[in-house]
Order: structure tokens, then sequence, then C-alpha cells
């Protein structure tokens, strides 16, 4: 006779549990809602000159991208550079091809692109997106530029007025070949947008010139802005070469 607790025929029954796999499935089901309930933590940045360890993990980082070709040939073979330019993205919290592909040398000195000082300015997170007012007349000495942005309490801050006027008088407009000439809009942008990343960002700037100011400043005119490729030290011991006697 078929006891009413029985199973039927062909009736499957779970397969029992034991103590191991049951606290397993728990503490996975605990980290998924943990997890679930806590905000991304951004990534830890380093320095490469805090510690033998971050120069030594630095220095491989940086090998494999002098070793490509999609980087600016100034970099290629050039280990010192590339760990400077990833402790510079580092700083900055950029990306260290961005950083490569926008710190030129000119006149011997590393500056930024504009571009790229508004697009860190944009991205950091600390403003709202850069924003410019026109002052004065267009077509006169008295027309402007403002740059300003809202900050995360919602004030207005407000870069110094870059005009043509100020163009003329630091001796920027005059200049052979100068973009102040021809494109008068985007280089007042880019000179305000430049003040106010001066004045709020500093960081972002870590105290270099954008390429425009320092062709603008600078008192001998040179050819258009190239990215120039780093001089090759020589060993400082190295032997001379053996001059060939004369017959």
């Amino acid at each position: 006779m078929v006891s009413r607790h029985a199973t039927p025929y062909g009736s499957r029954q779970p397969a029992p549990k034991n103590s191991v796999t049951q606290s397993l499935m728990n503490d996975t089901t605990q980290l998924a809602m943990t997890t679930q309930h806590q905000p991304s933590q951004p990534l830890e940045r380093f320095s490469a000159f805090s510690s033998i360890a971050n120069f030594e993990n630095a220095q491989r980082m940086a090998k494999a991208l002098t070793s490509s070709s999609i980087v600016p040939q100034g970099y290629r073979d050039n280990l010192a550079d590339a760990v400077i330019a990833l402790e510079m993205a580092n700083r900055i919290g950029a990306n260290p091809l961005a950083v490569m592909q926008n710190l030129y040398i000119v006149h011997g000195k590393p500056a930024w692109s504009s571009q790229f000082l508004i697009s860190c300015v944009n991205a950091s997170g600390k403003f709202t997106p850069l924003r410019y007012r026109q002052t004065g007349e267009r077509g006169t000495d008295s027309w402007g530029i403002i740059a300003w942005a809202k900050d995360r309490e919602g004030e207005v801050l407000e870069s110094p007025e870059v005009t043509i006027g100020m163009a003329k008088a630091e001796g920027w407009h005059g200049k052979s070949g100068s973009k102040w000439k021809t494109m008068p809009d985007l280089m007042l942008r880019y000179r305000a947008a430049t003040l106010f990343a001066r004045l709020f960002a500093p960081e972002l700037t870590m105290g270099l010139h954008c390429d425009d100011e320092i062709i603008d400043i600078s008192p001998v005119v040179t050819d258009p802005v190239a990215r120039a490729k780093p001089a090759k030290v020589e060993p400082q011991f190295a032997l001379a070469a053996p001059k060939e006697e004369s017959k």
C-alpha cells in the first residue's frame, strides 16, 4: 500500500543543499546586494615618482606607448618623455594619449593646446561647460570676450575680459602671421578660456602656458608651431671617436 506522503513515480525532488553550498549562495547574494547599493569608486591614481615600484610600473606602461605608431613622433623610442607625460596625465586626470597629442614644445618650452585645456575644464566636473559673452562693438578695439561658467554651488565665475585693444597693446595682434588678424573671434575665445582655467583651475594648467600664448609673448617671430622631436642626450662620458691619421 502506497503512503499518501510518498513521491509519485517520475517526479523529482530538489537536491539537498549542504551547509557549505547554502552559505556560499547566501554570501554571493549578500555581496551582489551590497555592490548594487554602493557607488562605483574611481581608480586610484599614483605618482610615477612616489616610489621605486611606481616608477618601474610607469616605465613599463611608457615602453608600450613609445612602441606604438599612434603616439606623436617625438615620443617614439623616448622613454623619459613618455614617463613624464604619464605623470602629467595622472596629475590632471586625463588620458595619457590625449596628453601626448596635445603637449607641444614651443621655443623650448612645454605648452598645452588651447582646445585641450578647454576640454579639461569642461570634463573636470567642477564647472558647467564654458560659455562666452561678447562685449564691445564687433570690428573695433572694444570688441571682446568673457569666458564664464557656474561652479557646483551655482556661482557664476568669469574670466578677465580679453579685447582686440588688449591684443594690440600687448603686441599679439601685430606679429607676422598672427592669427589675431585672420581669426580674431577664435583667438579671443581661446585667450579668455585660458585665463579662466588659470584663475579657477590652476591644477589643470600645471603652470604651463598654451601654445598660442607662448607664440604671442615670445619676442622672436618663428614659423608656425610644429611638434619638435626631443633631442637625444649623448652619454656624458662617451669616448671620442679616433681621428683619422692624415697621409
